[in-house]
């Protein structure tokens, strides 16, 4: 790992710093990166050290954000994502910094922030985002039937596979499971399921729930005691 593995994006906004600076930081983000799935701590101190190394990057502050994101330190990824905006002057970050405010239990906030003029500048997967949070901060008011209508979209009623079909699929189905509409949200977790073509979801947990399917370990010892006390009976 040399650092030269960030995105072309990132270099460039290094290279306002001195040579070896920019290397030894391009390496602690180049960690975070491949650190942040599978080991969200590990990520979280690599952003730690290159927050110290150069705080004044946007670059760096944003991954610092999706580090503590990650490590539900909501507070503190806001304060990075808000850092971060005003330096790169972007509003990408606008969905996840909504979710922060669900995050640090100001789902009201995040619901004013759904309804901003940043909303309308977001891409489409953006936008899809800024959807599925409204819809959670609706949830978080009680107010599970406004979330299943926040749901209702074009992008939800089309056939089109996206990386976002399946997460969106899946909040509406589970959006409908939570007022008791269980016919239509096993429909739409088994769309869900088809379209989660990268395992970003639970859908087929979910759909075994329903149709009350239990799976168990085949090598736990536990379940070859009890089949052999059932065996005795």
């Amino acid at each position: 790992m040399t650092g030269e593995e960030i995105d072309r994006s990132v270099r460039q906004e290094l290279m306002s710093l001195p040579k070896t600076l920019a290397e030894d930081v391009a390496k602690n983000l180049v960690m975070v990166a491949r650190l942040l799935d599978e080991d969200p701590e590990r990520a979280y101190e690599y952003s730690k050290v290159a927050l110290r190394l150069a705080s004044r990057v946007g670059a760096v502050r944003e991954a610092a954000g999706f580090a503590a994101y990650g490590v539900a330190r909501y507070a503190e990824a806001l304060n990075e994502f808000r850092a971060a905006r005003r330096m790169m002057g972007s509003t990408h970050l606008w969905p996840i910094m909504a979710d922060c405010e669900r995050g640090v239990g100001r789902p009201e906030r995040a619901l004013a922030m759904a309804g901003e003029p940043e909303v309308k500048q977001l891409d489409r997967a953006g936008q899809v985002e800024m959807r599925l949070v409204a819809a959670g901060a609706r949830r978080d008011l009680g107010q599970a039937d406004a979330a299943v209508v926040t749901l209702q979209s074009p992008e939800l009623a089309s056939t089109a596979v996206h990386p976002w079909t399946a997460r969106l699929r899946y909040a509406y189905a589970d959006a409908l499971l939570a007022v008791g509409r269980e016919s239509e949200a096993r429909e739409w977790f088994a769309k869900a399921l088809e379209a989660d073509q990268g395992g970003t979801t639970n859908a087929s947990d979910r759909l075994a729930e329903l149709d009350g399917i239990e799976f168990v370990d085949a090598l736990d010892p536990e379940l070859d005691a009890e089949l052999d006390q059932d065996a005795e009976d």
